[in-house]
């Protein structure tokens, strides 16, 4: 595996770059890092694999203030110039998706196909339950094991509150390099005003919409939505999955994924 850093508008962003095949680009969720990847990479066979940790989390440095959602799908593309990179299929998770949609609407031709997995479109999207949204306002769960297993039922859902051996093993991956807790709060702020119902008509990549419907995080509803405004979009509801679905059941999302990615040759659209 290839680790190094880029030098992004005054901060080092620690980028991964392994394996060999078609390049896929995996963007992930509020707070994560890079490492959290290895559940569902090691069943990728045949693939480059990039990920990045986001400015304020992993092995990232803090940023001064908060980095927008389109600073981010920027900072996705400089990404793959440092990997040689042209063109890239695109897994954005969660928070991550965020910055994938706005990185196929801004910077289209960089993006082959669309993975949005247990995301939604930012303001405007149907809330998820009260109590879960306040535990995501801080990174206390990156920390604290005993806080993580306290309330991994009403956050996350799917195997990961139902089961304790799977909590574990998700803690195993979260706790090496947890965001600071200044870095979350601005992650936080970069994405409060960020909207993509404007323009979500305007991704042309063929898209794949993933969520579970045992999210509490990310109402159903949310990848309905996504489904119906991208224009080349398919929707795939995984049955008993919560919003860790990537990780606590990693083997089955990951054929489902690719059975998507490898369905057929995609040429990248033209830029936005």
């Amino acid at each position: 595996m290839s680790e190094q850093y880029l030098n992004w508008n005054g901060l080092r962003i620690f980028v991964t770059d392994h394996g060999e095949g078609e390049p896929l680009l995996l963007i992930n969720g509020l707070g994560g890092n890079s490492g959290m990847w290895q559940p569902l990479t090691k069943h990728i066979d045949n693939r480059r694999l990039i990920t990045f940790d986001a400015p304020g989390s992993g092995r990232s440095s803090t940023p001064p203030g908060p980095i927008t959602i389109a600073a981010l799908a920027e900072l996705a593309t400089a990404v793959l110039d440092l990997c040689g990179i042209e063109a890239a299929d695109v897994l954005g998770y969660s928070y991550g998706g965020a910055i994938a949609q706005q990185t196929a609407f801004e910077h289209g031709s960089r993006v082959n196909r669309l993975v949005l997995a247990a995301t939604n479109c930012g303001v405007g999207a149907v809330p998820g339950s009260f109590r879960a949204m306040q535990v995501l306002s801080t990174p206390f769960r990156y920390y604290s094991p005993t806080y993580f297993n306290r309330i991994a039922r009403m956050t996350y859902g799917g195997r990961t509150g139902r089961n304790q051996a799977v909590r574990k093993q998700m803690l195993a991956v979260r706790r090496p390099a947890p965001p600071t807790s200044y870095g979350y709060a601005m992650q936080i702020l970069g994405g409060a005003t960020w909207s993509s119902l404007q323009f979500l008509d305007q991704i042309k990549q063929q898209t794949l919409v993933i969520t579970g419907d045992d999210d509490p995080l990310i109402p159903v509803a949310n990848a309905r939505l996504l489904a119906r405004r991208i224009p080349n979009a398919a929707l795939d509801i995984v049955e008993g999955a919560g919003h860790l679905f990537l990780w606590d059941d990693a083997e089955k999302l990951s054929r489902r994924i690719f059975g998507f990615f490898d369905q057929r040759p995609a040429a990248a659209p033209s830029a936005a």
